[in-house]
């Protein structure tokens, strides 16, 4: 049976348009685009593990709000519990430190960039969201 992982996300917005983040070339799914966040850590919250994810991978603080999509996906090896959150950015400046690019994107620009299986469930419902 294939582990589950619990993953967080943020969608943070600025001028109508979405962070997105690029992983690394040494990464699973290499090169792939999502929005930025990472796996929930055991004892932790979802809040939590953005906070911590966030400033880790970009140096950035943000505000955590209402979660917005909630998806879970099968890949051959392991299931994804993957919750996005609203976020607000509210302090640092954006460093590619654990991240490979990062975007502003708008959302009817989301689709020139590959995301993971999991994220493109996301960004269908993003859209649906920002219509």
């Amino acid at each position: 049976m294939p582990s589950r992982i619990r993953v967080v996300a943020a969608m943070i917005e600025k001028d109508g348009k979405y962070l997105i983040t690029q992983r690394r070339p040494t990464a699973t799914l290499p090169l792939l685009w999502e929005f930025p966040g990472g796996r929930v850590e055991e004892h932790e919250t979802d809040e939590q593990a953005l906070l911590r994810e966030l400033k880790e991978e970009m140096e950035i603080a943000v505000e955590v709000r209402d979660r917005v999509i909630h998806v879970q996906h099968s890949y051959p090896h392991y299931d994804i519990d993957f919750r996005v959150y609203r976020c607000r950015l509210v302090s640092g400046s954006i460093q590619n430190g654990k991240v490979h690019d990062h975007r502003w994107v708008t959302p009817q620009d989301m689709d020139k960039y590959e995301f993971p299986a999991a994220d493109e469930k996301t960004v269908a419902l993003l859209l649906d969201l920002t219509n």
